[in-house]
């Protein structure tokens, strides 16, 4: 009757003996349910500005699969890269808060890693932002009213796009 014992041991590290562990069972019930907030950072390459709802909606796939829960989506910049990103001169920077379960976070950041759409992403602790600041930074209406815009008048986004490209060769 020693062998179980042992084994019982080595799936409850954090405890000191597998009575414990059983008797309370909150050890393992706490860490799994422990909510934190993030930022991510989500690069596209500059293509997406054709198509910018389809780049939000592949974050929102890729947060709501990882049981995310969405504080707010902006997009935050348009520019040129430091250096290529296969192939990429420029991209377009969407920033999220997010809160989910810090044990569903590694599917979300292999999501982000492995998708064909994304050139970069990266995923912080949002510990130093206020709730506040995360919701101040939601843009999904100016985001809706941009690509409302660029269905009207598709050559004065595209123009715009243009001249600051123009502007950054130099």
């Amino acid at each position: 009757g020693h062998e179980p014992a042992l084994r019982t041991e080595q799936l409850t590290p954090h405890t000191e003996s597998p009575r414990t562990a059983r008797g309370t069972g909150m050890e393992t019930t706490m860490a799994e349910t422990r909510i934190n907030a993030y930022e991510g950072m989500f690069l596209f390459p500059q293509t997406v500005s054709a198509d910018l709802q389809g780049a939000v909606d592949h974050i929102l796939e890729i947060l709501s699969k990882g049981g995310a829960e969405l504080i707010s989506l902006c997009k935050w910049d348009e520019r040129r890269l430091a250096y290529d990103i296969k192939g990429n001169k420029r991209g377009v920077y969407f920033l999220t808060y997010f809160k989910c379960d810090a044990q569903k976070l590694t599917a979300i950041e292999r999501d982000a890693r492995l998708s064909e759409r994304l050139l970069r992403s990266m995923i912080v602790r949002a510990d130093h932002v206020t709730p506040e600041q995360m919701a101040a930074m939601e843009g999904r209406q100016q985001l809706a009213d941009e690509i409302a815009l660029r269905k009207v008048q598709p050559t004065a986004a595209d123009s715009a796009a243009e001249s600051v490209e123009a502007a950054d060769a130099e």
